[in-house]
């Protein structure tokens, strides 16, 4: 049977990980992952989490099954956080999931199992896994532009391709931070995009997994419940990877939200159904944590405040990029790159350009430019935009060609 395997594509941001393992030079940086690094380039567990972990331990609650739901108090904790509470929260239906990957893949089946004919819209570019997740569940995939020729995000052109999207087609949206631009619309743009959804009938896909880290934990969700106040219809897949610092716990949460509650349930259950047929049940560990913080005042408050602590260490790393880039003489790409949000930002450099910035200059990024700026050590940032000016001014400078 094996040996009929036909070579499967590997991953490529983890096959540049393993080539960073594997390169000796102690320069190198890993800006490849998308993971939070502190000034040390440590992923640190958060003190609220250790605190919540604390507590559990003492608790040592039974580990029996939860249910297919998983935890159900994680699930309400998180869904009153993303959308408020009073608000569309009370037409809501949520599971919890495998991490933001598995909360989209449940969507996903969710929505071929209702409308099998529908054309999921996916931004280009947009975070390496969602086609894969959405095209495994058997649905056709449609990209829409993002980016403008500036660098900055095209409204005029978003608005203008998603008329062709059909009635209850779906059209996939990063909430907050976008994966890997860091280019995010503007509030009455926001707007505009929910008008287009009603005007339409498409429905918001909504993709959750780095709130907090752009312009505060609340204007990060501003976006995402002004959609769900709007729409009928709406999904929503949430990370606790993140902005809880739960990488390897994978805590995740998959939201559905109704215009009635016999709707929500109906899709409850479909959601159910499709987590018993992928892993029956998630675990336990990580969402526990995240509703011991979110359900105690003085722990959420010490997470909110180490959230702010964590976004503003990315703030700062990208305006000292830029600030950098700018006296090298690249005013341009400055300025593109202060105006972007969150972890990700993205180089104007090419695959090969992204090659040589690894290969002399021991800089780790994706062929597609992304960097994570969360990842750079403070003290290598005059290092990194050399590199990156370095490789900019190679490409700008004119070919010589040698006499034979």
């Amino acid at each position: 049977m094996l040996e009929l395997l036909p070579p499967p594509p590997t991953d490529p941001l983890w096959d540049l990980t393993y080539e960073f393992g594997a390169d000796d030079r102690p320069e190198r940086m890993n800006l490849v992952l998308g993971v939070y690094r502190d000034q040390s380039g440590t992923t640190p567990v958060m003190a609220a989490v250790r605190e919540a972990e604390m507590r559990l331990a003492q608790r040592s609650e039974s580990k029996e099954y939860r249910g297919l739901s998983g935890n159900t108090a994680f699930n309400r904790s998180l869904t009153d956080l993303v959308l408020g509470t009073g608000g569309p929260a009370g037409r809501a239906a949520a599971v919890q999931t495998v991490a933001g990957s598995g909360a989209l893949r449940l969507l996903a089946d969710l929505i071929f199992r209702t409308r099998p004919g529908a054309t999921v819209w996916v931004s280009d570019p947009a975070y390496v896994n969602h086609r894969p997740i959405l095209e495994a569940a058997g649905l056709k995939v449609r990209p829409y532009g993002w980016r403008d020729a500036g660098g900055g995000f095209d409204a005029a052109g978003v608005l203008r391709e998603l008329r062709d999207a059909r009635r209850d087609d779906v059209v996939l949206l990063q909430g907050c931070c976008h994966n890997p631009t860091g280019v995010d619309p503007l509030p009455e743009e926001w707007e505009a995009l929910a008008e287009s959804a009603v005007r339409g009938g498409w429905v918001p896909f909504v993709d959750l997994a780095y709130h907090g880290l752009g312009d505060g934990l609340e204007a990060d969700l501003l976006a995402t419940r002004m959609l769900a106040e709007r729409v009928p219809e709406m999904l929503i897949a949430v990370s606790c990877s993140k902005n809880f610092g739960l990488y390897s716990d994978r805590v995740g949460c998959a939201i559905v939200l109704g215009a009635s509650g016999r709707t929500v349930r109906h899709a409850e259950t479909s959601l159910q159904n499709a987590a018993r047929t992928l892993y029956s049940m998630p675990p336990e560990h990580g969402a526990a944590v995240v509703t011991t913080i979110l359900e105690d005042e003085g722990l959420r408050a010490a997470w909110r405040a180490e959230l702010d602590v964590m976004r503003g260490r990315i703030m700062a790393n990208r305006a000292d990029l830029a600030a950098h880039l700018s006296a090298l003489g690249r005013a341009e790409q400055a300025r593109s790159l202060a105006r972007q949000k969150g972890m990700f930002s993205m180089l104007p450099l090419t695959p090969h350009q992204m090659l040589r910035l690894r290969r002399q200059h021991a800089v780790y990024g994706t062929t597609s430019g992304r960097i994570n700026i969360a990842g750079i050590p403070a003290h290598r940032i005059p290092c990194l935009a050399q590199g990156i000016a370095a490789v900019l001014d190679a490409a700008d400078a004119p070919r010589v060609i040698l006499p034979a």
